[in-house]
Parts: structure tokens; C-alpha cells; sequence
């Protein structure tokens, strides 16, 4: 199961709420990919694009076959939509049909009173909504239905996703 959505905008924060309910979590690949000293997307944005997808990919296939929601702290579409949009080269749909996520994806929206940098976001708020703006375009047009998680508390934001996992307020589970 993806989140994905504006940098900045609780995903992670999300993803810690979800574990700490017993869920399984996959941390964000870009940030993996600093936190080991490999490349930076101010340094080399294609490489370290190219690195995420690798992590993303690698991600994937380790928890693939394993009963139970495992979520995703954004996925391999991302950075292959980022390359995408950078080189102008087809990689978001042969990534795509090759690996499947849940077809519910769950986005978080820009949202400018949490926004901030740190050391592995170094892009600014409107860079942000650009991506997520892309975002929202290029998941549904891979096929996927894109459920926008609402601006609330944490708590409640991981209620709103499990109950939309679970039926409830009107989002069928698939």
C-alpha cells in the first residue's frame, strides 16, 4: 500500500503512527538513499533518482508474497515519474507493469503549516506541490485510484486510511 504526496506533507509522520499500530513499513527509498551516502538529488538528480528506484524495486520484491498491509512510504513510481519528467524518457510505465502495487493509493496533499526542510529535503514549498502535482497526475494514469488523505491529526489521518482500507467511508476494499 502507497502514501504518496507532497514532500513535507506527514507522510512519514503517518508511516511512524501505522508501525506503531502493529502495521508494516517501508521508509521512504530517496531518504534511505542519503542516509547511506549514495547520490543526492541536488548533486545528481538522475543518479539518485536511479538509486531510489533500485531500493524501491528491492523493497518490493522483499515484501511482495507477505500477507497483511505492508505500506510504503512513497514507491518506485515516484522516483521513476521524477525521472520521467527530468529526462523525458518512457520509464513510469514499464516500471509499472512490472511492479504492482494495491491499486488504492493514498496521497497526501500539500499542506504549508507542517512544510519544512531538513537534512534530506532540501527543495522548497513550491517544488513540493509541483511534485505533487505530478504526482496526482501520473499514479491514476498508471491505473491506480488515488485517495486524498485529509489535512487532521495524525491519529486521525491513520484512521481515515484504515477505515477507507476496511470499506468504510466509502472506499471499497480491493
Amino acid at each position: 500500500m502507497v502514501i504518496s504526496g507532497c514532500s513535507g506533507g506527514g507522510k512519514s509522520t503517518l508511516l511512524q503512527e501505522l508501525k506503531k499500530r502493529g502495521h508494516r513499513v517501508i521508509e521512504e527509498p530517496g531518504r534511505r538513499v542519503i542516509q547511506a551516502g549514495g547520490a543526492t538529488p541536488w548533486d545528481d538528480l538522475p543518479a539518485f533518482l536511479l538509486q531510489a528506484i533500485a531500493l524501491a524495486e528491492d523493497d518490493y520484491l522483499a515484501h511482495a508474497d507477505r500477507a497483511g498491509w505492508t505500506f510504503c512510504d512513497r514507491s518506485l513510481i515516484d522516483a521513476a515519474s521524477a525521472l520521467q519528467a527530468l529526462t523525458g524518457k518512457p520509464c513510469l510505465g514499464p516500471l509499472c507493469s512490472t511492479y504492482r502495487y494495491h491499486d488504492q493509493v493514498f496521497m497526501v496533499p500539500p499542506w504549508p503549516a507542517i512544510y519544512s526542510n531538513d537534512a534530506e529535503r532540501r527543495h522548497d514549498f513550491a517544488a513540493a506541490t509541483e511534485e505533487y502535482q505530478r504526482l496526482l497526475r501520473d499514479y491514476p494514469a498508471m491505473g491506480y485510484q488515488v485517495r486524498v488523505l485529509p489535512m487532521d491529526e495524525v491519529p486521525a489521518r491513520a484512521d481515515f486510511l484504515i477505515a477507507a482500507l476496511n470499506g468504510e467511508n466509502g472506499q471499497l476494499d480491493a
